[in-house]
This record gives structure tokens, sequence and C-alpha cells, in this order.
């Protein structure tokens, strides 16, 4: 169990969410085939359970996140000699200016209000001739509301965005097989099928803090009836996920990979 409140928003929370987890898994799986011998920054590392694959293939690892309960969890958790973890808010890095070989950065940007400065400030932590790996949701694979993401992103938008800020951006997708494809369907259906409870939209008259409340609790909602939709007890593992070139629109998340 984490060690924050559960928001039904963060991976890392075990049963029911195999999927999210195993997504989230999937994109440092593919990362840590980046990460041989260089050294790591983990911009926005959580609970660290993505984070704590990397050192067995990279130089040394540092995960950063703002959350100071959550790197207290990671020191808790993980203990390589060469990795470690720091409490460190990116928008306001303050003295912190070193810079590494591949920076990691996922599911974070769309949580961000004003994107310019904290690109920018990802760029800064990158090397000459290194990489920034960041992934975000395609927004035309969401289906439900997320009250915690600020504004997602179609492939154009978000290689516009990053062409602003990186001289060199490519873009590749995270996919899923068809246990994840029959998952998803579960969930669009759930959701749906909530959301015609409320055909008035008063859900979003209401206190931040209830709809954040009611997040949660429906997440588990819906991904209960999603297992039950794609035919039980069979979890979804990382290896049910694939990056690869092409068809972005169909993309679960976009992945970008940018240099300086």
């Amino acid at each position: 169990m984490a060690s924050e409140h559960f928001t039904g928003e963060r991976p890392g929370w075990g049963e029911d969410f195999d999927y999210d987890e195993s997504r989230h898994l999937a994109a440092y799986l593919y990362a840590r085939g980046l990460a041989a011998g260089k050294t790591v920054l983990d911009a926005g590392c959580g609970e660290g359970f993505g984070t704590a694959i990397l050192p067995a293939a990279a130089e040394s690892v540092l995960g950063v996140d703002y959350s100071s309960a959550a790197i207290a969890a990671c020191n808790k958790k993980w203990n390589e000699p060469n990795l470690s973890f720091r409490q460190l808010d990116l928008t306001e890095p303050g003295a912190f200016d070193q810079q590494f070989d591949l920076v990691l950065n996922f599911q974070v940007l769309e949580h961000i209000e004003d994107e310019p400065p904290f690109l920018q400030g990802l760029k800064a932590r990158v090397k000459p001739g290194g990489t920034l790996m960041l992934t975000t949701p395609n927004i035309l694979k969401s289906f439900s509301e997320n009250p915690y993401h600020v504004r997602e992103y179609t492939a154009e938008q978000l290689r516009a965005l990053l062409g602003k800020v990186f001289s060199e951006v490519k873009l590749v997708g995270m996919h899923g097989n068809a246990k994840v494809t029959a998952f998803d369907a579960g969930r669009e259906k759930a959701v749906k099928r909530i959301l015609r409870l409320d055909p008035l939209g008063i859900r979003n008259l209401l206190p931040q803090s209830l709809i954040n409340f009611a997040f949660a609790k429906l997440s588990v909602v819906v991904r209960r009836s999603a297992r039950d939709h794609a035919g039980g007890e069979d979890k979804i593992r990382p290896n049910d996920f694939e990056v690869r070139v092409g068809n972005l629109d169909q993309a679960l998340d976009l992945v970008a990979l940018c240099k300086p």
C-alpha cells in the first residue's frame, strides 16, 4: 500500500490496479533499454516502483518527486548502491543543477498548468547529447474524466509543444495487446454507465475535494467492472504493452524522445 492517501490516480496500489501499474512499468522497461551505462534522472518518480528497475542497467539513478511522503516510501523500500531519491519540486528546483545522460518524465506533463517553464527545467537537466523520455496520455484514447489532469494532448499538439523547447522530438506510442483492448473496452463501458447518472453535469459544480473523493472510489468500481468484462482473473502484465512506431492516434500513451 502506498504512503499517501488513495487517489485512484497514481499507480502503485496493487490489487485491481495491475492494468495501471503494468502500463506504467512498460515505459520503464523500455527506458531500461536506453539507460545502459548512463546516468539517469527519474523526474516525478512517485513511489519508485518503476525507478527501482533501472539501476540494474544504469551507471546511477536519481529519483525525484515533489511529494515528501513518496520519497520517504522510496527510501524505505528501495536500496541499491547506485540508486538514490530526493524530494524536489521540479517547477522550483532551486540550486539543483545536476545534468544526466537520460532524463525520464512519465505521466507528469498532463498535471502541469504552465508547461514551457517546466519543459525548460527538464531540458536543463539533460546533458548535451543526452535524451529526455517523456510519456503522457493520448487524449484521443481517453474516455474518463480525471480531476488531476490539467490537459491532455494529441500527438501533433505534443510535438508542437515539445518542438518549442527541444531541437529534436521523436514520437512513438505505447500500445496494448488484445487483453488490454478488452480491459479498456470494459473500462469505457463502466465509465459511460456512471456518467449517464449525471446527464446535466452537476458533478462539475461539486467542491474539488468531493470530486476527488468520488474519483478515487469510482476508480476501483470501474476497474473491477472492466476485469469482469474482459473475462475475469487473468491479470495484465507489462509485456501486454509495447512501445512502437506509428499509428499514434491509437496509442494509449504518447512517448516522446527529445534531444536538447
